[in-house]
């Protein structure tokens, strides 16, 4: 009877594990860089699938969206109900300046109009790279669905110089 409680508990740590890795928190590896200069290719980071749930999605976050079968790692700069612009390198939200307090690489003038839309629709977010000048975002491949969005990473566990919170 001893022998099987131990088995039991045991089984039970795994479940638990494999649950928190599929629906809570999973690693997930950057492919590329466009999001370089904050993520470089091959870093490390733990995607959380069930923050966003609860805490929404906001300005700035770092999320893993899945797209064409592609999983990529953009920031969400647009909000639903928002219209967004770049201008001389700079953030227009609703007509306002908004300070980016990252580092990123240079924003060609852009604006929604250039994807067809006005104003972002209700479930849509508009996404970049922080590599402004190399990556496949939503200036490309327009909106992203909050479908779409698989969670948020913000903590980096590898290369150990970048460990921790990511800006």
């Amino acid at each position: 009877m001893k022998k099987l409680k131990n088995i039991l508990s045991y089984v039970i740590v795994i479940v638990i594990a494999i649950l928190i890795k599929e629906f809570i928190f999973s690693p997930i590896k950057v492919n590329g860089t466009s999001m370089y200069p904050t993520l470089n290719d091959g870093d490390l980071m733990i995607l959380n699938e069930i923050g966003y749930y609860l805490n929404g999605v906001e300005r700035f976050d770092v999320v893993v969206v899945k797209k064409n079968g592609e999983r990529l790692i953009k920031r969400v700069i647009g909000l639903p109900g928002e219209k967004v612009e770049y201008k001389d390198n700079e953030l227009y939200v609703n007509g306002n300046l908004i300070k980016e307090e990252f580092t990123h690489e240079t924003t060609h003038n852009f604006n929604l109009e250039e994807i067809g839309v006005n104003i972002i629709p209700e479930g849509y977010y508009f996404v970049v790279g922080d590599n402004r000048t190399n990556s496949l975002d939503s200036r490309k491949i327009g909106l992203i669905s909050k479908s779409e969005i698989k969670g948020k990473a913000r903590f980096v566990l590898y290369p150990f110089s970048k460990f921790g919170k990511i800006k």
